[in-house]
């Protein structure tokens, strides 16, 4: 296997970057936070990368102690890519990364790729903020269902599609405040309390960012 160009400078953001500088390795992170996933769906979720490409990060995260892989037992049977626990801790690098980003994405390019999911992060950013507690949030955009888990401990973050149990509440967010929220440019509380997001759900987490 070839070694991996360092910066070789004694300073621990250069380490740092030894590990995750390379183009794609924090969106596969963004990804594994997620839970286990297949190569094949990885290299759905990250369109433009290279089979190559992604084989190789892959790789370099397993030697650096970022990932690992493992084989599902039958009837899955197939190999699957998960975050370490040092892998894990690169959630708050990618939180800040986004809030420093959010002010640059503007109105979406005709070119730009959207994954619903996508939006889980950020939105888990401010529900934190919102002081939502914890429990499963099924949410709803125009792109498609995802759901998050507050207070996941070291599980996965967040999943594609329906929640995989009763949600304890959900949100569906229109475009507009979704778009402004991705940009930073609106808070979940106040696209709360300008109703611009529709909260269903009957439990306490539902009843709490309803009152926001």
């Amino acid at each position: 296997m070839p070694v991996r160009r360092s910066y070789d400078q004694y300073c621990s953001a250069a380490r740092a970057l030894d590990a995750v500088g390379d183009r794609w390795t924090l969106l596969i992170v963004r990804e594994l936070l997620g839970g286990p996933r297949r190569y094949t769906d990885l290299h759905a979720d990250l369109p433009g990368v290279s089979t190559d490409v992604l084989a190789s990060r892959l790789k370099d995260m397993e030697r650096d102690g970022l990932a690992g892989r493992r084989r599902l037992p039958p009837p899955g049977a197939a190999y699957v890519y998960e975050l370490t626990a040092r892998g894990r801790d690169l959630l708050p690098v990618l939180q800040a990364l986004g809030e420093w980003g959010a002010p640059a994405l503007g109105e979406p390019r005709p070119t730009d790729a959207v994954r619903a999911h996508w939006f889980a992060l950020p939105l888990l950013r401010q529900l934190d903020a919102a002081g939502a507690g914890e429990g499963l949030v099924e949410v709803r955009l125009d792109e498609g269902l995802f759901h998050v888990w507050l207070g996941a401990g070291e599980g996965p973050l967040y999943g594609d599609g329906p929640a995989p149990r009763e949600p304890d509440a959900r949100l569906a967010p229109d475009a507009r405040a979704c778009e402004a929220m991705n940009r930073g440019a609106l808070t979940l509380l106040d696209a709360l309390r300008e109703r611009s997001v529709d909260v269903t759900g009957d439990g306490s987490l539902a009843e709490a960012l309803r009152r926001a």
